[in-house]
């Protein structure tokens, strides 16, 4: 048999007793009620028939005690109802003069409604077992009152409980029957439902269990448009985004593995060179330093990025706000980088305007490294357009810089992740896929916004909105 555990458990311990509970509760007050009611209005017509039986046999007797024991004789055996009732004529001493029943009617009663009702001259009732027999019986005793006050005899309607009784338990156990077949009714689609949950939940579960153990981008059958389908979603979207993670990482381990292999292959390559050759042309030599500086700084860049990208995975990458002249810094980026791009055949012009822009609180130096970076992105993979413009702009409450290439641009299946860490698409320009996470962490540190898209006409252009007036 199956352990029940878990929201079943849960669900058979609260809810479920509850709902037995009311249900007790419930079958106790319609028993109760029941008999409330059978109880009073058996009572209420004894009550009502030997008042009007008391007054009639008073009004239709003399004086004398024996015209009254021939009456009590003679009305006990005309009684048309002693086939449900026994009507008692008794004595004020309790001694039964004359019964419905016969003359041996029984033994005479010990009920307390007799001597009630001689000692308060008023209808007295009495309810439960018979003394004598131990039948469950009911008794109403009127006493019988001559003018001058004194209680001659008390005339008594006796009825057997069982009919009564035997209702009552049919009424009860039919409730009983009811209270059961709603609980089982209740435990069935209770556990139809519970079954619905618990049975996604595991499959989630089990995906949840494979993902976790490196099954990366397995997928769950939604089947419900509720709750437990918003959870496959999430589940599903998870799994997706980590299999993308596990698979960018893995790409960009291998393309820092690359990036260091090629510089480090020049500057062995050219250190086995210069340190074997017994003569070697100055001019040789003096190519073989500089091919071995410039891999060498390469290699030093490559490195400081992956820095700052630790620093901006643990929480240490920090900015020094200073209020400095962007406008200048900008500048100063462009025309020092297209310096540098002319001599590789790609011009880059900066579109100057007549804006005024103050000077803002920000970190100037990483802004550069940002400036940087966007233009070093479209020089390798728009280069082939031989074009880059760069332009700084005020726009409202903002400082605005664009810089585009007039390369192919961006497939738009690969727009909006190319901004996430580790990420290159199909681009086969170098590159640890860093650069562009670290440039929006900077902008994002300054309060300002960097977007990416597809300039009308080809290319890509790349804005940088930072805000003035307010530091980071």
């Amino acid at each position: 048999m199956k352990k029940i555990s878990g929201i079943q458990k849960r669900w058979m311990f609260n809810n479920l007793s509850i709902v037995v509970l009311l249900v007790v509760l419930c079958i106790v007050a319609v028993s109760l009620s029941f008999t409330m009611y059978y109880y009073s209005s058996m009572r209420a017509g004894l009550e009502s028939k030997a008042r009007t039986t008391t007054d009639f046999f008073s009004n239709s007797i003399g004086q004398s005690y024996s015209e009254y024991y021939q009456s009590c004789i003679l009305m006990a055996q005309t009684f048309e109802e002693k086939d449900r009732l026994e009507l008692q004529f008794v004595s004020p001493t309790g001694r039964i003069v004359a019964s419905s029943y016969g003359q041996w009617g029984g033994q005479d009663p010990e009920t307390s409604d007799i001597r009630e009702a001689v000692e308060t001259k008023e209808i007295a009732y009495f309810s439960g077992r018979n003394p004598v027999t131990g039948e469950r019986i009911m008794a109403v005793s009127s006493p019988m009152v001559y003018t001058n006050g004194e209680v001659i005899g008390v005339m008594r309607f006796v009825t057997s409980l069982r009919n009564v009784d035997r209702q009552i338990a049919m009424v009860t156990g039919l409730s009983v029957l009811v209270g059961v077949i709603f609980v089982a009714f209740i435990m069935f689609s209770g556990r139809f439902f519970i079954r619905s949950i618990i049975e996604p939940v595991a499959e989630i579960t089990a995906t949840a269990k494979r993902i976790s153990a490196g099954s990366y981008g397995v997928q769950i059958q939604k089947k419900f448009d509720d709750e437990i389908g918003e959870l496959a979603d999430t589940i599903n979207d998870m799994s997706v985004k980590i299999s993308q993670a596990e698979r960018m990482q893995s790409e960009f381990v291998s393309s820092v593995s690359h990036e260091l292999r090629t510089p480090l292959t020049a500057i062995s390559g050219w250190s086995d060179t210069l340190l074997s050759a017994e003569t070697m042309d100055p001019v040789e030599t003096r190519r073989g330093m500089l091919i071995i500086l410039s891999e060498t700084r390469r290699l030093t860049s490559m490195v400081e990025e992956l820095l700052e990208f630790t620093r901006m995975q643990d929480g240490r990458f920090t900015l020094n706000v200073q209020t400095a002249d962007i406008r200048a810094a900008f500048e100063d980026t462009v025309f020092m980088y297209g310096s540098r791009l002319k001599q590789e055949g790609i011009e880059l012009q900066y579109l100057e305007n007549d804006d005024e822009i103050p000077e803002i609180p920000c970190d100037v130096s990483r802004l550069r490294q940002v400036f940087l970076n966007i233009l070093d992105n479209a020089a390798k993979h728009g280069g082939e357009g031989r074009r880059i413009t760069a332009s700084i702009s005020r726009e409202d409450n903002a400082v605005v810089v664009r810089i585009r290439d007039f390369g192919p641009g961006i497939p738009e299946d690969e727009l909006p992740h190319v901004k996430m860490k580790f990420y290159k698409g199909s681009s086969k320009a170098r590159g640890s896929g860093i650069g562009l996470a670290v440039c929006e962490e900077i902008v994002t540190m300054h309060g300002g916004q960097l977007t990416l898209e597809n300039a009308d006409g080809g290319g890509t252009l790349v804005t940088i909105r930072l805000p003035m007036g307010q530091e980071p």
